[in-house]
Formats: structure tokens, sequence, C-alpha cells
């Protein structure tokens, strides 16, 4: 059974960080690009950020880049995320995608709030 789970999220500061991790099983996660996109309330989804499958080759959305950092563990079949100077623009649930060619899976989500 294949399963994306996204931890991490929570409630920050304006200017504070947060890692978030997506962990993988049930398919061959180093076989598959993995990326970011978040939804904010009220708004449609949003790509963050991407990743190849090897780690080699990350992509940022440009109001996140300089910012955020997406890596990669393939030993762990674990995803992440680290944002730095968190703005309240990016309060929004954040969901990781592994994809190939004709092959999607989703997480589940994880909230992430930026406010005083």
């Amino acid at each position: 059974q294949v399963q994306l789970v996204e931890s991490g999220g929570g409630l920050v500061q304006p200017g504070g960080s947060l890692r978030l991790s997506c962990a993988a099983s049930g398919f061959t996660f180093s076989s598959y690009a993995m990326n970011w996109v978040r939804q904010a309330p009220g708004k449609g989804l949003e790509w963050v950020s991407d990743i190849n499958s090897g780690g080699g080759s990350t992509y940022y959305a440009g109001s996140v880049k300089g910012r955020f950092t997406i890596s990669r563990d393939n030993a762990k079949n674990t995803l992440y995320l680290q944002m730095n100077s968190l703005k309240p623009e990016d309060t929004a649930v954040y969901y990781c995608n592994a994809y190939d060619y004709n092959t999607n899976y989703w997480g589940q989500g994880t909230q992430v709030t930026v406010s005083s």
C-alpha cells in the first residue's frame, strides 16, 4: 500500500523556521521525482519546490527561493522541506507528491501557520 505521510507542520512566528518531512512507503521512492505543493486558505494549489529522483536537481517557486530548501534521503525513503524566514503568506496546507510519467501519489498534508 502506497503511503506518503507528512509531518513537521505547526504554528510559528514570522521569521521562524520549520522542517517538514514526508515519509514514503509502498513504492520505490528512489525512482520517483518528488515535490511539495501547498494550498492556502481559500486558494488553489501552488507548486513550491521539486527535486529529481537522485536529489541532484532542485527547483523552487520564486516566492520561496532563497528561504526554502528541498532535500531527500533515499536510504530513509524521506523527503524534506526546510523552511526559513517564514512569512504569514506561507500559511497553507503543505502536501508532498511523488510522480513519474504516469503515476502520482499524494500525502494527506500538514498545516503550517505563520502568525504572531
